[in-house]
């Protein structure tokens, strides 16, 4: 298949059904007492074994974590008792990207939160067509939430989805920001509500797994020269976690990878993704599934 900026819906299904599979099969293995790295581990490898790639490394977030958890090599964390944990999965076909996320209440105390915002997600998916402004979407998105008592995170939302870039073109909010871009026939987006008992913003956590290529300057550190030539051979420009560096060079310690990482995001070379909590260490619950924008409707891929 020729290599373009267009897609071939055909493999955006196969990558969205993939998905959707592993983030039911991650779903199952969320128990009290698990090991996080055991969780993300595991539906990476069954990607894996089914012949994907990843999008990005799973996310397994916990509690008022958000996003972007992934676990570090030899992470000993393990999944609460009474948890509430976000579970995020994104398979990889060349240059097509899966996203979908949901969310596991272990407590039986946060239903309605995750209620709410899996009929957000329902409802937006409704909206969804040629010529809808994102901000009708977030509108929507942000009336459910308030009207169950919770608050949408406003400095979230859902995104387009493009070839080489998961984040990409429009942005869809979790209220009503104003923004009348319209979405457009054969755009692909993932719509994505989080909603929290909290006070609806998040902030960068300490803990930063995720990274991603963006630039090639010049590296002063040969190490730092390295773990970039590396980073091109096995990630390109796609996000990759700390511990798959680690594994792949089969490395005891992660202190150089991380000195190396630290130098190349100075550097701009690459882009870091810290893990994201509630402002107010709220609960948050999170749904997402991609889609293409049709004229009238939209077909889900992760489903």
């Amino acid at each position: 298949m020729e290599e373009t900026d267009e897609y071939d819906y055909s493999v955006l299904k196969e990558i969205g059904k993939a998905s959707y599979d592993a983030l039911n099969y991650g779903k199952g293995l969320v128990k009290e007492g698990a090991r996080l790295i055991d969780i993300a581990e595991s539906v990476e490898e069954y990607l894996k074994e089914k012949g994907f790639e990843m999008a990005f490394p799973v996310n397994v977030s916990v509690n008022e974590q958000a996003a972007h958890y992934t676990s570090p090599f030899g992470d000993t964390s393990v999944v609460p008792k009474g948890a509430v944990v976000k579970l995020d999965v994104g398979a990889r076909k060349g240059t097509y990207l899966g996203d979908c996320a949901v969310t596991i209440d272990l407590s039986g105390k946060y239903s309605k939160l995750i209620e709410a915002t899996e009929k957000a997600l329902e409802n937006a998916i409704s909206m969804v067509k040629a010529g809808r402004a994102v901000n009708e979407i977030g509108r929507e998105t942000e009336n459910i939430a308030k009207s169950c008592g919770f608050e949408p995170i406003r400095n979230l939302g859902g995104h387009g989805v493009e070839r080489h870039n998961l984040h990409a073109g429009v942005f869809i909010p979790n209220f009503d920001n104003g923004d009348t871009t319209e979405l457009e026939e054969g755009q692909v987006i993932a719509i994505e509500p989080f909603m929290t008992n909290g006070s609806g913003y998040v902030g960068d956590g300490e803990t930063i797994e995720i990274f991603q290529k963006t630039g090639s300057p010049s590296i002063r550190s040969s190490y730092a020269r390295e773990i970039a030539a590396f980073i091109d051979e096995h990630y390109l420009t796609f996000p990759f976690a700390t511990r798959w560096i680690q594994k792949e060079l089969k490395l005891e310690s992660d202190f150089n990878i991380r000195r190396a990482l630290t130098e190349l995001a100075y550097a701009d070379a690459i882009e870091s993704f810290p893990v994201l909590v509630e402002k107010k260490k709220g609960m948050v619950a999170q749904a997402e599934k991609e889609m293409i924008v049709e004229k009238d409707s939209c077909t889900v891929v992760t489903r």
